[in-house]
């Protein structure tokens, strides 16, 4: 299972790779929206006061994932970019197709 901090982070870090390499090409798309659906298990550790984990399980669950419950998860994402000055702009992105991208 994968923390459902690290997928959010993960996705941060792959539309900030995006960005950096989109080139100086004249035909940009402004990034909307960004749906991710996970299926989480929720885990509490510790009694009162205890941590509530969301773990995001993977395609091969095993055994130990099965028999706990899990629930249905979509996040919508706005990306932008924070200028220095902590304004806000359009993130827009170009580059070339990638091997397997849909």
């Amino acid at each position: 299972m994968i923390e459902l901090a690290d997928v959010v982070r993960e996705l941060r870090d792959q539309l900030d790779s995006a960005l950096a390499g989109s080139g100086s090409g004249p035909v940009r798309f402004e990034l909307g929206p960004v749906e991710i659906e996970a299926t989480v298990a929720i885990e509490r550790a510790g009694g009162v006061g205890g941590k509530v984990n969301f773990w995001v399980v993977e395609a091969n669950t095993d055994v130990s994932v099965a028999s706990s419950r899990t629930h249905r998860v979509t996040l919508t994402l706005q990306p932008t970019l924070v200028a220095p000055d902590g304004t806000h702009h359009h993130v827009l992105v170009s580059g070339d197709e990638v091997d397997g991208e849909r």
